[in-house]
């Protein structure tokens, strides 16, 4: 998996790299075929953003979230990745079989 954490008004510190690795860790967990993670942490006056863009195979899942402390949008954006990233792995999972059971189906 490859990591890019940028920041656009604002200096990406090691803590902030840690704390972003160790969260998006949840995600491989759920989903270990991540091709490209690239993340962006912005700074706006007083909202702070968080946007990470996840490659996977045959997708590209896209999360945003947006509030007052960095930290905090941080685990907002991470549930928001773990969602779609189990929705989009269901969708994986769900296809394969679908045509079996239309075989099954038909055999009837």
């Amino acid at each position: 998996m490859n990591l890019q954490i940028s920041g656009h008004h604002l200096e990406v510190t090691p803590a902030l790299r840690a704390y972003m690795t160790h969260k998006l860790d949840r995600i491989r967990r759920h989903f270990d075929k991540l091709i490209d993670v690239t993340a962006l942490l912005t700074v706006d006056k007083l909202n702070q953003k968080a946007e990470v863009t996840l490659s996977v195979p045959g997708a590209r899942i896209h999360a945003e979230a947006i509030d007052a402390d960095l930290y905090a949008a941080i685990d907002e954006l991470v549930d928001k990745l773990d969602r779609q990233v189990l929705k989009h792995k269901a969708k994986i999972r769900d296809h394969h079989h679908e045509a079996a059971k239309r075989l099954e189906i038909e055999e009837i």
